[in-house]
């Protein structure tokens, strides 16, 4: 794990291993991700949209690329978000946002994610969460976690309930998404949920005893 505010810019590497066994790597977008990033949205479109946010005030022109990778660093260098693309095996194949960064008495943050349609269901997204979800609470002191997540949405809500985030209850209307205000269940996370314990802990645990009732039971999903 790395992270440090370099003079002209902000980097944070994070690495681990699937569950399976599959080695993912978190870090900044750069300028150079440009063509690889925009295919992969491009290839993903119709398995992206029903959850992507939208803007009730669509700005006058779209923003390019490289706006992006710069609003992303100076909000990471304001210490606002950490912005992340994940990798596998030196390919592009996600990413994931923690943003709504606040400090003194609340010392909370909000995560989003997205992921491929080709290498869904392989544990990269909840590695990448735990992961991330550790750093911001032994790394930056941070207490809360919480993730917005549309009802309709049946895989990620998978995500954080393998990682055992407390459902919260319904947020009606909550965000923008896909052109119009939806409602969304809210999932959160403090450091008494974690008992001194770490989120990839719940991790490894939780493929654990999938894997046993696999080898017992059967196929249970």
């Amino acid at each position: 794990m790395h992270w440090n505010r370099p003079r002209r810019g902000w980097s944070l590497l994070l690495a681990g291993t699937t569950p399976r066994g599959v080695p993912i790597l978190l870090r900044p977008l750069r300028p150079e991700d440009a063509d690889e990033y925009t295919s992969v949205r491009a290839l993903n479109r119709h398995w992206l949209s029903p959850w992507d946010a939208t803007s009730p005030t669509p700005a006058t022109s779209p923003r390019t690329f490289d706006d992006l990778v710069t609003l992303y660093q100076e909000d990471a260098l304001a210490g606002r978000m950490i912005p992340l693309v994940i990798e596998t095996d030196g390919r592009l194949v996600g990413q994931l946002n923690v943003s709504n960064i606040v400090m003194g008495s609340l010392r909370s943050c909000t995560v989003g994610y997205w992921v491929a349609q080709s290498v869904a269901g392989k544990g990269i997204i909840p590695t990448a969460l735990a992961l991330v979800a550790d750093h911001v609470i032994r790394d930056l002191d941070l207490h809360r976690i919480e993730i917005n997540i549309r009802p309709e949405n049946t895989a990620s809500l998978a995500v954080v309930r393998k990682l055992g985030f407390r459902d919260e209850g319904l947020r009606e209307r909550m965000l923008h998404i896909d052109g119009d205000w939806r409602d969304h269940r809210s999932f959160a996370l403090t450091t008494e949920d974690l008992a001194g314990g770490t989120v990839m802990d719940r991790l490894t645990h939780t493929s654990q005893q999938s894997r046993g009732r696999h080898t017992v039971e059967g196929p249970t999903d």
